[in-house]
């Protein structure tokens, strides 16, 4: 059985990729099996602390804590991720490692050293990255913690540094329609699809 590929979607806050996921899901499911991540994942255990501190402004953790506690987040899910990969199922990631590093790195911590503890970590086949040039126009901007406009400039630097990653894909999604942007997500996952990947799963 081949194995599922693994796309990933990122962004700054606001982006849409809640909806683009939404929709490429609805999309991937009229083909075969396949499941939706979100991260954080704040059903589990350690989810449910992270929520608490996105949600809650006066929950103080160390830049350093947080950042484990995220990248911890996602290896509560590796195995499951691995598992459906290799029984054929697509798998839509909602954020991933690619955030873990963007937002700490952007409070100032070495970049490698937020890389580091998701070294190991399934590897996407695809990145599609939502650029967005003014996210403080967006409904709900500023509900949560990271949500403010010159920390998430300084997210959007770091993300910077990944556009020259492999099979990494920029989007930008101003003045564009959801069915636009979907028209063009579509476009380069319905590629990736066509791929036939090793068995073995890349990672980080």
């Amino acid at each position: 059985m081949a194995r599922g590929a693994l796309i990933l979607v990122e962004g700054l806050d606001r982006a849409g990729k809640t909806t683009q996921t939404t929709r490429l899901v609805e999309k991937l499911e009229t083909i075969g099996p396949v499941e939706l991540i979100k991260f954080p994942d704040r059903t589990t255990p350690i989810g449910k602390l992270i929520n608490n501190y996105l949600v809650d402004k006066a929950f103080q953790l160390s830049d350093e804590s947080a950042h484990l506690l995220f990248s911890a987040n996602r290896w509560e899910l590796a195995d499951v991720i691995k598992s459906k990969l290799a029984a054929g199922v697509n798998i839509v990631l909602d954020r991933y490692v690619y955030s873990g590093v963007a937002y700490t790195a952007a409070k100032g911590l070495d970049r490698q050293w937020c890389l580091n503890p998701d070294i190991g970590l399934p590897r996407p086949d695809v990145t599609l990255f939502l650029n967005l040039l003014d996210a403080s126009t967006r409904k709900g901007f500023g509900d949560e913690r990271y949500e403010v406009s010159e920390f998430q400039a300084k997210v959007k630097q770091q993300f910077l540094q990944f556009f020259n990653e492999e099979e990494w894909h920029t989007l930008v999604v101003d003045g564009k329609s959801i069915d636009e942007v979907h028209a063009e997500i579509w476009a380069i996952v319905e590629k990736v699809l066509k791929t036939e990947f090793a068995d073995t799963i890349p990672t980080f």
